[in-house]
């Protein structure tokens, strides 16, 4: 959980917008003021059929603005001055249509013109149907705007009030209360950390190649080291982006978040993210993929399981370790094996070209996979550094204070 003393005193711009989560938002103002910030709100007019407007104010204590052409709000408070005198402007619950009018830069309301004509950063937390989640064109919507510094937190897992289950439940209020404080923490730490002004990529998770649209290769990453990697260099200062594949966790506080599912659109997204200081892959990517996929779902004939063709993934540790301009000071990566750890991380140091491995076993009966805690080796040209077992949050931390030694000797 992140520190909530930094809250205090900070200002935030809540916009609701018109979906049955809206009455979390009313929770997530209680609990922001709890924590001694200033909350002002703006309602959609579609927001108002959930939650009253009396009701927020109530709990602000402050106008509610809703009417983009009202001359009472625009004489007293332009759209102009309440998008930019926040800190961070909140959006929850964040609806499909307004993601969408986000993304298109559409000014057609207030709550969409303070979000297009604000220049401070914006925090979304999308709730919908898990269908309209899912649908490609909200996908490529959140894709956009997390490409433009949108920063998410959620949707969860859960029961929908259309009684369908999967990804699409705002995050709960303490959940976003949490995303708000880590924001602000990394903020801080960007200007005072160790590595501050630097610039780092983490992969994480597994990727997901298709074998027809129901079907596909994965392994058993569960992305928790990458994630916590990811926190911890945020922690020290760093501006992090996080390559990460399918997982069932929450994005990490302070960091921007790429979601993808295949190794080639990990590969081209980390491309996206440089230049950077440092490149750390943690992802457990996939080494084949299925040669012409199929675009339909592949069916029992008869005649025999069918025969997959395999053709190799590029080599993202490999290719972000290129010499050149663009390659990272410090390029990290990550060897998990079943057996002879050292010596096969050795020889893959050597084989990629990286500055650091980071090796690990992953036998069955380690627990590494899912689990909570890691055993690793830290390789590097000068030597072998055996860590003990610890949470992997700590071996995070202690390799990000590692990364950020080796700048400070630089």
């Amino acid at each position: 959980m992140a520190d909530h003393a930094i809250l205090a005193g900070k200002r935030v711009l809540l916009v609701i917008a018109g979906g049955i989560a809206a009455y979390k938002s009313l929770e997530l103002i209680r609990r922001l003021r709890e924590r001694g910030v200033t909350v002002r709100a703006v309602l959609t007019e579609a927001g108002a059929r959930f939650v009253t407007p009396l009701s927020v104010q109530a709990l602000t204590e402050d106008t509610v603005y809703r009417d983009l052409w009202s001359l009472t709000d625009e004489s007293e408070m332009g759209h102009i001055r309440l998008s930019r005198e926040a800190d961070l402007l909140v959006v929850a619950p964040a609806t499909a249509n307004l993601l969408a009018r986000m993304a298109a830069g559409m000014a057609d309301d207030l709550a969409a013109t303070v979000l297009l004509a604000t220049d401070k950063p914006v925090m979304v937390a999308p709730a919908m149907n898990v269908r309209m989640w899912q649908h490609a064109a909200t996908q490529a919507n959140m894709a956009l705007l997390e490409s433009r510094g949108v920063l998410r937190v959620g949707p969860n897992d859960g029961v929908m009030a259309c009684n369908e289950y999967g990804p699409g439940r705002m995050a709960e209020p303490m959940e976003i209360v949490d995303a708000i404080a880590g924001f602000f923490a990394a903020e801080a730490n960007r200007l005072q950390g160790p590595l501050a002004g630097r610039r780092a990529i983490v992969t994480s998770g597994p990727t997901h190649e298709p074998i027809d649209p129901v079907r596909y290769i994965a392994n058993r990453s569960s992305g928790k080291q990458g994630h916590a990697i990811a926190a911890a260099l945020a922690a020290l200062g760093a501006e992090v982006t996080l390559v990460s594949g399918p997982t069932r966790l929450p994005d990490p506080a302070g960091c921007r978040v790429t979601h993808i599912e295949t190794a080639r659109e990990m590969l081209a997204a980390c491309e996206a993210a440089l230049p950077a200081d440092i490149a750390v892959c943690a992802a457990a990517v996939a080494d084949w993929r299925v040669d012409g996929a199929s675009d339909r779902k592949l069916k029992k004939d008869g005649g025999g399981p069918p025969a997959l063709a395999l053709t190799e993934n590029p080599d993202i540790l490999a290719t972000l370790s290129q010499p050149g301009e663009r390659r990272p000071a410090l390029v990290v990566g990550f060897a998990a094996e079943t057996g002879d750890v050292l010596a096969y991380a050795t020889a893959k140091r050597a084989r990629k070209g990286c500055d650091w491995i980071v090796a690990n076993d992953v036998s069955p009966g380690t627990g590494t996979f899912g689990g909570s805690d890691n055993t690793v080796h830290l390789i590097r040209a000068d030597g072998v550094e055996s860590w003990p077992t610890m949470p992997k949050d700590a071996v995070a931390t202690r390799l990000a204070e590692a990364v950020a030694a080796f700048f400070a000797g630089k």
